[in-house]
């Protein structure tokens, strides 16, 4: 099996490359940190786009500086449907000049809300690098489901359609494995995670409890529930992993 090489971006992060969508994760080299904000009023996401590049225009960072991207939509796609809608996604990505020889630096996360969904695809919040003297490493890992092999697909889900508990045990376990796997690759362990974030509706409790605590190191108590679902139908838990010194609340409407 091929090995994908780590690239480097040009402004202060590695990423690993994971296809068109995404990033599997990016991690700040030295002399820089990256650092997450989050929309306290979300926004079109391609207006959000050009928010985002204005309010790191404002920073003196250059928009080759994103390196994140939070999104939420308004339901669940068929794996065709979810494929369109990155081909859209990758145009704005064109739009700012952010693809880097063909791969994505990106990370992502983009889950539908069960309750009061966004009418349309919306940017919930972004991530990027600064100059920084900090120490310790700073990460974001995008938002990964229960794939096996961690491949976008319908015959790689665990156990579709299925929503008992010992179902959504298996596909939390499928996706900690993921998880833990994309830590390593950046070197990074369990401790070092800042936020860990979980997108599902079914047997939550208990799989964070029996499947996510064990593992998650001396953070466990900064697990955030968010009622979602991953964005292709048929696909039930999902969860993506950062580890920051700074998290920003912004309001980009009014920018």
């Amino acid at each position: 099996m091929s090995v994908v090489p780590v690239r480097a971006a040009p402004e202060g992060f590695d990423f690993l490359p994971g296809g068109p969508p995404f990033s599997c994760w990016v991690v700040a080299r030295d002399g820089y940190e990256i650092v997450h904000a989050t929309l306290r009023r979300p926004l079109p996401y391609r207006a959000g786009f050009a928010a985002a590049a204005g309010f790191l225009a404002a920073r003196d960072r250059p928009t080759a500086a994103l390196c994140g991207i939070q999104l939420r939509s308004p339901a669940p796609r068929s794996f065709d449907g979810f494929a369109e809608f990155n081909a859209g996604y990758g145009e704005e990505l064109t739009r700012y000049g952010l693809w880097l020889d063909g791969d994505n630096p990106l990370a992502r996360t983009n889950v539908a809300p069960a309750h009061r969904p966004p009418g349309e695809v919306c940017l919930q919040g972004f991530s990027f690098t600064v100059p920084s003297s900090g120490r310790g490493r700073t990460f974001i890992v995008s938002g990964a489901a229960e794939l096996r092999g961690d491949v976008l697909a319908a015959g790689a889900v665990v156990r579709p359609g299925e929503t008992a508990l010992d179902a959504m045990a298996e596909k939390s376990t499928q996706v900690m494995g993921t998880m833990g796997s994309r830590l390593a690759g950046i070197g990074a362990s369990w401790d070092e995670v800042t936020m860990i974030n979980v997108y599902a509706i079914d047997h939550v409790a208990e799989t964070v409890r029996s499947v996510v605590l064990p593992q998650a190191g001396r953070h466990a108590d900064s697990v955030h529930w968010y009622p979602s679902l991953p964005p292709v139908a048929d696909v039930r838990w999902e969860m993506d992993v950062r580890g920051v010194r700074r998290e920003l609340m912004v309001d980009l409407a009014d920018a």
